[in-house]
């Protein structure tokens, strides 16, 4: 394998802003420290928080312009750090780094822990499995670490044909609970393809009037879809939401007996090699809604901000 070059290519923003902002650069190639490993970028994928951090020019981490967006990560390791046992160049990795803290994934290599990515799952390409991480984590974190599902449970899945929905729908399931997903008419049949036991069209039905008796749901719509959510719960049932709750709601889940909690994605490689194993027993897939090439990282930021996409978007690097 040939040296690394010093510079590469990589997408910045200066400002907050639009789509616009978002400008293919040539820059420093980062250099991997202590336990990291620089990974060859092959795919990135793009998700709800990037878009979100461009339009207000900051991380959650306070982090502000110039910065590289991005933290969906399959490619090639390239080089490893002092101390690193786990992979050795070549391997084919993949992962969410650093998160919630830049990481600059939209870019033709990233350097970061090495226990923040894991073996690219056997069989699936690098576009495919760069729409895994992120969304995957999310939803196996939610589903799994926090709800705690188990066989028979009734779980409910906001947004199902969303990049999380879609992917806590197939993990539900194989944790064998019965799984209940709100999306529009159009998007039934995809989520039943993908094993939705009952489907609600939250544009024609109030879910809140039809459902009852739940153990568990996740939310990640906001609004009054927390509160309505838990006139759907069980007392002992938990809402598990991927946005911030507002203190009404707090109080009115604690009347209910109901735990209500937010929760955000971290990185994590025990939960990545347990999406892996789904992903090659064939209890797990992502959609790809679109693939654009890293320098359309704008365009990639336009569609996913129509809302209308099912599944994910993916930004392909070199070759």
């Amino acid at each position: 394998m040939t040296a690394a070059p010093a510079r590469m290519h990589a997408i910045r923003q200066e400002s907050a802003g639009g789509p616009e902002v978002l400008r293919l650069v040539e820059t420093d190639r980062p250099v991997p420290g202590a336990t990291e490993i620089l990974v060859r970028v092959r795919a990135a994928g793009v998700n709800p928080v990037d878009w979100k951090t461009r339009a207000r020019g900051s991380y959650y981490t306070g982090d502000t312009p110039p910065f590289g967006l991005g933290f969906d990560v399959s490619g090639v390791v390239e080089e490893v750090g002092d101390g690193v046992t786990l992979y050795a160049p070549g391997d084919e990795v993949y992962g969410m780094p650093r998160f919630p803290h830049p990481a600059g994934a939209y870019a033709e290599y990233v350097a970061a822990p090495a226990r923040h990515f894991a073996p690219k799952p056997q069989g699936l390409d690098h576009v495919q499995a760069a729409g895994l991480p992120l969304a995957a984590l999310t939803a196996w974190q939610a589903v799994v670490d926090t709800a705690r599902v188990t066989e028979g449970q009734r779980v409910l899945i906001h947004a199902a044909a969303g990049g999380v929905g879609h992917l806590a729908v197939q993990i539900a399931k194989a944790r064998g609970a019965y799984v209940i997903g709100t999306a529009s008419a159009g998007k039934h049949d995809f989520l039943r393809g993908l094993g939705a036991d009952e489907l609600i069209d939250y544009r024609e039905q109030d879910f809140a009037e039809e459902l009852g008796d739940l153990d568990a749901v996740v939310e990640s719509i906001s609004g009054d879809y927390p509160a309505r959510s838990l006139r759907t719960l069980r007392p002992g049932g938990i809402l598990v939401s991927l946005l911030p709750l507002t203190e009404p709601v707090l109080a009115e889940a604690r009347e209910r007996g109901i735990r209500a909690v937010r929760m955000m994605v971290e990185p994590d490689l025990a939960g990545l090699r347990s999406i892996s194993e789904l992903v090659e027993t064939g209890r797990l897939r992502t959609e790809i809604a679109a693939v654009l090439p890293l320098a359309e990282a704008g365009k990639a930021h336009e569609l996913g901000e129509t809302g209308r996409t099912s599944g994910k978007i993916v930004l392909t690097v070199g070759d």
